[in-house]
């Protein structure tokens, strides 16, 4: 079966990530799904940013928790990516807009508003601060759309265990993926896992341990790998039966797959 093309981040290996533009591109790649990181700003709004600092994709040494929306949506968070674009008379006009600070409720409303059915995975970042208040956040904002329903185009990740519990409780007809990144957290997850939850391995984790990836496949879950970049990545995932690939280059992984 085909697996589902996750935009991770957007079309982050040629845009930058997390902006609008990233993901208006992957859209129009044919991406099945997008992926995004939350984080909860001090004034009480998502957005789509993956570091807790921005010094990687903002150039400033502000902490995204510590910030209004309104000081985060004066910085640049595209530059970074082609710091010379500027000095390239050749390179395409980008409307700045496009690479401003992006709210999880801007994303949601251009997946809404997109002609054809698309997902998104949407994952809650931790240790934070808030804590469990990033979940009710993101369950407040998922009602708004009505997307915290059975038949939702939207499902939520993380890596912390406890925060899964919380979306359960908070949205009990949402579908949930339990990232996983390192071999020793495995034993200690699959007896407490929900018999519906999908499991989220790193490909790195499926490549350097095959009995791991044989269990996992053999525990009845689906699998959404994450970042699947590669030809020889995409073919593990293929022959372990994956559900989805979570890329950074969904045109890529769209062509090969086609091919």
């Amino acid at each position: 079966m085909r697996p589902q093309v996750v935009a991770h981040r957007g079309a982050s290996h040629e845009k930058p990530e997390h902006t609008l533009e990233a993901y208006v591109q992957a859209l129009d790649e044919g991406a099945g799904a997008l992926e995004c990181d939350v984080r909860l700003t001090a004034d009480g709004h998502l957005v789509c940013v993956h570091d807790r600092d921005l010094r990687r994709t903002a150039d400033h040494h502000g902490i995204v928790s510590t910030m209004h929306l309104a000081e985060l949506d004066e910085l640049d968070f595209a530059s970074w990516k082609n710091p010379w674009a500027e000095m390239d008379d050749e390179a395409p006009t980008v409307d700045r807009a496009l690479g401003r600070v992006l709210t999880l409720h801007r994303l949601l409303e251009t997946v809404a508003d997109y002609e054809r059915r698309v997902e998104i995975a949407i994952e809650t970042k931790h240790p934070t601060r808030y804590g469990g208040l990033v979940e009710r956040r993101l369950a407040e904002t998922l009602r708004h759309f009505g997307w915290h329903r059975e038949g939702s185009p939207a499902r939520v990740m993380s890596f912390s265990y406890n925060a899964m519990q919380r979306m359960r409780r908070l949205t009990p007809d949402l579908q949930l993926v339990m990232l996983v990144e390192r071999r020793r957290a495995w034993p200690v997850l699959a007896p407490v896992i929900g018999r519906d939850w999908i499991l989220g391995p790193g490909i790195a984790l499926l490549e350097e341990n095959p009995k791991l990836a044989a269990a996992m496949v053999a525990s009845g879950h689906d699998l959404h790998v994450w970042t699947v970049n590669t030809e020889a990545q995409l073919e593990t995932c293929l022959r372990l039966g994956v559900k989805a690939v979570i890329t950074d280059r969904p045109a890529y992984i769209l062509q090969l797959l086609d091919g």
